[in-house]
């Protein structure tokens, strides 16, 4: 068989694994990897082996292949790809897809063994408060590395695509995330935390800094709001800062921890009142997209990637980073029930088609047979 009728084989790299989808790059792969599959490319997935009690070497048509890594908060990623990248190396696929910028310096690898490759960068990683010195230099020295040693860079908004380059002359592919937008859902499946429809805001995200959940919620309890917080998220380690928030004796706040059914999660967006979104240093934001998808009204942080999402309002309201602009757009929403119930219901209009799975798919799987430079047959 030549090599132009085999099908493409397309390892990826970087993620916690599949399917394990408590993430935004492992929802990713599940939607992007399960549509290549069906198209007739071959996936190959490199999975976080302590992650898995049960180790297939295939799920829905993937190959999955467990590496170790090192069980740390800071080395557990950068271990297991390192490990994944030397053993990809030495395979037969014929593209290496990178996500993560902490993977930058590995593309080195690929580059030595001449095996196309190709990163999808993520956010602005070295200005997350989490990764504060150390973290945050070797962050931006694998960002700038990434531009250098992969065949492709790709970016996942416009605003990003711009950030790269600015800030290295580095000219990238923009290839957003895919939404699965949803109109209905259990109602009856809020009543868990004692909620009914429309009697709550919503937070869905880490309980990390970069999320600004803390800004928010100080900024709720200094309102005179008469709903409830719901935040959906949490962290899987102990934290101060994370602990800080859950210890504040107000009545109103709700904090749910993960919601690993997704059926309850969609009940809880599909419910609310409003959806508050504080995430600052990404591009395009999985959980923005399900709220526009399960049809929020969106009150989000003034940033450039929120302003892309929103189309600059469009879909959205803004709110500065500082308590009393929260403590306002509360009491504008509170004040505006019928401006809050038009958002509702435009905003999945705001899904345009550069957010559709399909279409994303679509872009992934030509800039993979374009590194490779053949047509292969499906």
């Amino acid at each position: 068989m030549s090599k132009n009728s085999k099908p493409l084989h397309v390892a990826i790299v970087g993620t916690r694994g599949y399917p394990y989808v408590y993430g935004g790059y492992e929802t990713f792969v599940k939607e992007m990897g399960e549509r290549l599959v069906q198209r007739g490319v071959a996936v190959t997935v490199y999975c976080h082996a302590p992650l898995f009690e049960e180790k297939p070497k295939k799920v829905n048509g993937i190959n999955l292949v467990y590496m170790p890594c090192v069980e740390t908060k800071s080395l557990s990623q950068l271990t297991n790809s390192l490990l994944s990248m030397i053993h990809v190396c030495f395979s037969k696929v014929d593209v290496v897809f990178v996500v993560n910028s902490a993977n930058g310096p590995f593309g080195i690898l690929t580059k030595i063994f001449g095996k196309p490759s190709a990163i999808n960068v993520d956010g602005l990683e070295w200005l997350r408060p989490k990764w504060k010195g150390l973290g945050a230099r070797y962050y931006l020295f694998a960002s700038r590395l990434a531009t250098k040693l992969y065949d492709q860079l790709i970016t996942d908004s416009d605003e990003m695509e711009k950030i790269y380059l600015e800030k290295f002359n580095a000219p990238s592919k923009m290839i957003a995330y895919g939404a699965n937008p949803r109109v209905s859902s259990d109602s009856t499946m809020i009543e868990t935390w004692g909620l009914q429809k429309e009697s709550y805001f919503l937070i869905v995200g880490r309980l990390i800094p970069d999320n600004n959940a803390d800004l928010i919620v100080d900024g709720f309890v200094r309102s005179a709001s008469k709903r409830k917080l719901v935040i959906v998220g949490d962290v899987p380690y102990h934290d101060r800062f994370a602990q800080k928030m859950k210890s504040i004796p107000d009545k109103r706040l709700v904090f749910t921890g993960y919601v690993r059914d997704q059926e309850q999660l969609a009940a809880l967006y599909h419910n609310c009142y409003a959806y508050f979104h504080g995430h600052e240093y990404g591009g395009t934001n999985p959980a923005m997209l399900k709220a526009l998808g399960y049809g929020c009204a969106i009150l989000a942080m003034d940033t450039r990637f929120n302003q892309e999402m929103l189309q600059k309002g469009k879909y959205g309201w803004y709110f500065d980073k500082n308590t009393e602009s929260v403590v306002r757009i509360i009491d504008q929403a509170e004040g505006s029930p019928e401006k809050m119930e038009s958002l509702r219901n435009r905003s999945r209009e705001g899904l345009t088609p550069k957010y559709n799975w399909d279409a994303v798919t679509d872009e992934y799987e030509m800039l993979f047979k374009a590194l490779c430079n053949a047509t292969y047959v499906h």
